[in-house]
């Protein structure tokens, strides 16, 4: 399966498929057989990376996709 991410509104970005994560030292997360995992985008999660719901009701963003600009040269 192709790795998918999913942006959620109001929420976290959901990552489905055959992946790894790893951190900045390049160490692998024991994802514990996962194959979907959420990631924290407003920052008040206490299991960061991941989320943990806090978001709920302090964090608001309406994911609709657009196009990037083209990339710079």
């Amino acid at each position: 399966m192709k790795t998918k991410i999913t942006v959620n509104s109001n929420g976290s970005l959901k990552v489905e498929g055959d992946f790894i994560v790893v951190d900045a030292q390049g160490n692998e997360y024991n994802l514990q057989g996962r194959e979907v995992v959420s990631f924290c985008r407003c920052g008040l999660s206490s299991n960061k990376p991941f989320c943990d719901g806090a978001h709920k009701g302090h964090f608001e963003h309406n994911a609709v996709a657009f196009d990037l600009p083209p990339r710079k040269v």
